[in-house]
């Protein structure tokens, strides 16, 4: 891009003394810096690069938003360093402003908002460039998000509640009419009853049972509930968690690694759901992994949170199915739910934690679980005071 300042400055060279050039150069040199350091102070990043997509300037918001090196990605085209940034389409036949959102996922998965300004760098607007001003919504974004995913799962509450009603009244009246069944028979027939029906009888009475407790876990599961918090030791946690699956897992043929990090402090937690969590977690992932595969399960700490991270080796997920793992009934079993880890999700957050996945195809996946090691207290603003007219 050429400067019409410096198609001047030549143009006027010879009539300007060796002095006032280099007085004249070093206030050059000054705002260049000044302005320089401004643009990397700030926060939001700015990417300057020409028609074709070859990068002039980018600051150091830029740089550490898409991980790049400024010094060695100027003059890069900006494509080959922002995956998934199709420039040529960007700005096809366009002079107005332009603002796009982009996921990116390296170095970390974030929401960025692309705001693309052309400006003109010859007087006779023969040549355009390009100003981008990038922002960071990933909290907006997030925000967005589980304001949705609230909404959903009060209906999903709403359509379950009204299903294990509808369900639930039939079993009770199964199970009444199996205890008056039990009583004629007793009276009328106790020899045969003794031999035969009283098997029959039990055993269809167990049945009922089973299926109101079902019924009853999945309530428990499904509405949001409080948790019942003390202090718990995260790795006796893992530990019993894994114990109810380890046979199953073994019987599959897969190897079971548990790389627990001693002197945890303890959490504020409610043990029965964290441990549903990290069940229905190792639960998946025994599903997704083949026999002579393995699952590892570690443990670790930071200043802020204690984690639990739990890799496999399975079959992994798509990078098209990655958006779509924690909405309602969205699952790549043939028998699943689609419900497990937007529950698992719910228990997590409810105790002010977070819940991150990677996987790649054919390769594994690893589920990171971060509790907070500080309880987080909530206050509740007071409803705005009003006032009678």
């Amino acid at each position: 891009m050429k400067s019409r300042f410096f198609d001047k400055l030549i143009e006027r060279v010879d009539r300007v003394g060796s002095n006032e050039v280099q007085n004249f150069l070093n206030r050059l040199a000054e705002e260049s810096d000044f302005f320089k350091n401004v643009f990397d102070a700030l926060q939001e990043g700015i990417i300057v690069a020409d028609k074709s997509g070859l990068i002039h300037y980018i600051n150091n918001g830029a740089s550490r938003l898409f991980g790049l090196n400024p010094e060695t990605v100027t003059g890069e085209h900006i494509a080959e360093n922002i995956q998934g940034l199709d420039w040529e389409n960007l700005i096809s036949g366009k002079r107005s402003t332009v603002s796009k959102d982009l996921e990116v996922f390296y170095p970390e998965n974030r929401y960025l908002n692309f705001y693309i300004k052309p400006i003109n760098t010859t007087p006779k607007d023969e040549q355009l460039a390009y100003v981008m001003l990038i922002r960071d919504i990933t909290e907006s974004r997030k925000g967005e998000e589980e304001k949705i995913e609230s909404e959903r799962l009060s209906a999903l509450t709403m359509l379950a509640a009204g299903v294990a009603h509808e369900i639930g009244n039939p079993l009770n009246s199964m199970n009444i009419h199996l205890q008056l069944l039990e009583r004629k028979l007793k009276k009328s027939v106790p020899e045969l009853y003794e031999a035969e029906l009283r098997d029959l009888i039990d055993t269809s009475a167990d049945e009922v049972k089973r299926l109101d407790h079902i019924i009853d876990q999945f309530l428990k599961a499904i509405r949001p509930s409080q948790p019942q918090l003390e202090p718990t030791d995260v790795n006796e946690l893992v530990k019993e968690s894994m114990r109810f699956l380890e046979p199953e897992i073994k019987d599959r043929g897969i190897s079971l690694t548990l790389e627990l990090r001693s002197a945890l402090p303890l959490l504020q937690l409610d043990s029965d759901q964290i441990k549903q969590a990290f069940y229905n977690v190792v639960k998946n992932a025994s599903q997704a992994t083949s026999p002579g595969g393995s699952i590892t399960v570690r443990s670790d700490l930071s200043d802020e949170y204690v984690s639990v991270i739990f890799t496999d080796t399975g079959e992994g997920i798509s990078a098209s199915e990655m958006s779509d793992v924690f909405q309602p009934y969205f699952t790549t079993k043939k028998s699943g739910t689609g419900l497990g880890l937007l529950i698992i999700r719910r228990i997590i957050r409810e105790h002010g934690g977070d819940i991150k996945i990677s996987s790649e195809k054919n390769k594994g996946t690893s589920v990171t679980i971060s509790l907070p090691r500080f309880h987080r207290n909530v206050r509740l603003l007071p409803e705005p005071k009003t006032t009678n007219k």
